[in-house]
């Protein structure tokens, strides 16, 4: 891939999180998620690249969700695989709330894992934990190993997953380890990040969340140094088929270079509310400005984006009379 493509991707991610920031609290999550999915493709196929969506949040008749084997860009350029969440925190933005952004990933054609849209079990950790943790272990187990490699007691180490009765079993394990919890209403890409990063206070994420945005938090957690291991999780015999068409077989552990396979992959995304990481979108009159975050694996470089977008030179941007508030 070629190395502008970084600031390419990062035109998508702005752009959708610039309209859809037009609905911060507004209560209407559906309006905002087709926002950000319209502004995604219309700049996605600007980009001199050849790109499939191989892993999203729906297939082609749930449309207008970007689609798994959907086609992007100009068809000049790399061929790319491509993992997207257009919105990661529908609801979150619906509220007003935390840590919602627009997000994606994208590979060397064949790198990024290509699976149904399901249910994953994961587990993240940043880089001074990297190959101390396993899945396949108990929670204690990996609140231990990461308590050791952070040289920290484990009443210091805090967890974060998504508050969800599926997770009661993980959340009193947690809990009866000694250690903390810091729990999440949606969103968990920004979670599985926020491991790698000191300034969060975020050591370890646990339980499942959606599969897709699991390999964008993958990309991400492979461009960190960190580590990330997933399960699939087929709620029905169909499911479990898909997997297998697929080749993969379900409820197997995959590890990082599973789901991201070399090192030639980006990871994208520009923050609609305030999280840990970033600002969200601010709008001030005459222009607005956001706060991107962009890493490519290759290189191990990350990089923190502030941009100011003239809303007059940008009408685009604007919300119309004909959009419904």
């Amino acid at each position: 891939m070629e190395r502008s493509l970084s600031m390419e991707l990062v035109r998508v991610t702005e752009a959708a999180a610039l309209k859809s920031a037009r609905w911060v609290g507004k209560g209407l999550k559906n309006e905002a998620d087709d926002a950000a999915t319209t502004a995604m493709r219309q700049v996605f196929d600007t980009i001199p690249m050849d790109g499939v969506v191989v892993i999203g949040e729906g297939e082609m008749d749930e449309a207008p969700m970007l689609y798994i084997g959907e086609e992007l860009g100009t068809k000049e350029g790399p061929a790319i695989d491509i993992a997207v969440d257009p919105l990661e925190g529908t609801t979150l933005v619906a509220e007003g709330s935390w840590n919602a952004m627009t997000v994606l990933a994208v590979g060397d054609r064949g790198t990024l894992l290509h699976a149904p849209d399901m249910y994953m079990e994961k587990i993240a950790v940043g880089p001074e934990c990297k190959g101390v943790v396993d899945i396949s272990k108990s929670v204690t187990e990996n609140l231990h190993a990461v308590a050791k490699a952070k040289g920290k007691d484990i009443t210091e180490v805090t967890a974060t997953l998504l508050n969800r009765k599926r997770h009661e079993g993980i959340i009193q394990e947690i809990r009866e380890a000694g250690a903390r919890i810091k729990l999440i209403e949606h969103g968990d890409v920004a979670a599985a990040i926020n491991t790698a990063f000191d300034f969060t206070g975020v050591d370890i994420l646990f339980g499942s969340g959606g599969a897709p945005e699991g390999v964008i938090a993958a990309v991400g957690i492979k461009a960190l140094g960190g580590d990330f291991q997933g399960i699939l999780l087929p709620e029905d015999a169909e499911q479990e088929e898909r997997c297998r068409a697929m080749g993969i077989e379900p409820n197997t552990v995959l590890k990082l270079d599973d789901m991201v396979k070399g090192d030639d992959a980006i990871f994208a995304a520009t923050a609609v509310t305030d999280g840990e990481l970033m600002k969200g979108v601010q709008f001030k009159g005459g222009f607005a400005e956001t706060y991107s975050l962009v890493m490519r694996a290759k290189s191990g470089t990350v990089r923190f984006i502030q941009g100011r977008h003239s809303l007059e030179k940008k009408p685009g941007l604007v919300i119309q009379d004909t959009d419904t508030i």
